[in-house]
């Protein structure tokens, strides 16, 4: 049986580990690596597409990451209880024209006894900004979110 510790029900270290870790996994920009986080049957809501299953995880995430270049990505816990998590995202990217963007927005995160996410829900807004206006480094050494 698979599992990714650490397991609900959740305290506040070990709900800012998941959201390190969710955090981590994303930056990878690997769709595979990210997709061993969700159940095989995960149900995601990604601003207005339904995601059903790794397969589709692993889908989405390869068409995601071939457009949006150079991705890079902080979440902030917001609260927790029991075996939910909500975050508050911002993640930065461009497209192949050059053209840069911030995208924010919430997650709303539910897990099985495994510690595996059975439920994402995810609304983004993104903003287009000129490269000089970026806040994240293009290293991927650690970073705070500027609230």
């Amino acid at each position: 049986m698979e599992q990714k510790p650490p397991f609900p029900p959740f305290t506040h270290e070990t709900a800012l580990q998941k959201v390190q870790m969710a955090e981590d996994a994303w930056n990878s920009r690997n769709p595979e690596k990210v997709s061993k986080a969700y159940t095989i049957d995960t149900e995601w809501r990604n601003r207005d597409q339904f995601i059903n299953g790794r397969e589709e995880v692993v889908a989405f995430l390869t068409k995601k990451w071939e457009k949006e270049l150079d991705y890079r990505l902080k979440k902030e816990l917001w609260t927790f209880n029991d075996n939910k998590i909500a975050v508050r995202f911002e993640y930065e990217w461009h497209d192949k024209s050059g053209n840069w963007f911030r995208s924010y927005g919430n997650e709303l995160w539910e897990f099985d006894a495994n510690g595996l996410m059975q439920r994402r829900f995810a609304s983004i807004n993104d903003v287009p900004i000129h490269s000089s206006e970026r806040k994240f480094a293009d290293e991927m050494g650690p970073f705070v979110l500027a609230c």
